[in-house]
């Protein structure tokens, strides 16, 4: 819960910026001279990426959250086996172990999104988070039935 919140937060606050932005813009371009004209354009793209890029962010989150729902009322969301250390961050070495389980699983059965969920959620827990968020694009990709990018 407090990760959505989080996000939520941060989202809004990316929100607000890209308006103050885009508002600064349109007054660029509202001058009229030719360099505040291009000044105008150049500041306004910057909030139509950042809000491009938050879209297709949430989408990914949302969607990796539908296949967390779906896999958990399967029950086969991955048990919590892993070691901590007394500061309560995940033991480097224990990740390990389950990453090993969870890539030997996914091998073995490479079009199964639920394997790839699995070895996203191992990557995540060893702190590898562009593998993590690779695996991840790959379950959604194999649950909704698109063609996986190698």
């Amino acid at each position: 819960m407090r990760a959505k919140i989080t996000y939520l937060v941060t989202a809004a606050v990316l929100v607000f910026y890209f308006v103050l932005v885009g508002s600064r813009g349109v007054m660029l371009i509202e001058s009229g001279t030719v360099v505040t004209v291009t000044f105008g354009v150049a500041v306004l793209i910057l909030p139509v990426i950042g809000l491009w890029f938050l879209w297709k962010n949430t989408q990914f989150v949302r969607r990796a959250n539908a296949l967390a729902a779906e896999l958990d009322a399967e029950g086969g969301l991955p048990v919590d086996e892993l070691k901590r250390l007394p500061s309560g961050r995940i033991d480097r070495d224990s990740a390990d172990e389950v990453f090993a389980k969870r890539k030997a699983e996914t091998e073995a059965t490479p079009d199964d999104w639920r394997c790839w969920f699995r070895l996203a959620v191992a990557y995540h827990d060893a702190r590898d988070t562009p593998r993590a968020r690779k695996a991840m694009q790959r379950a959604i990709a194999l649950h909704d039935g698109r063609p996986v990018q190698v």
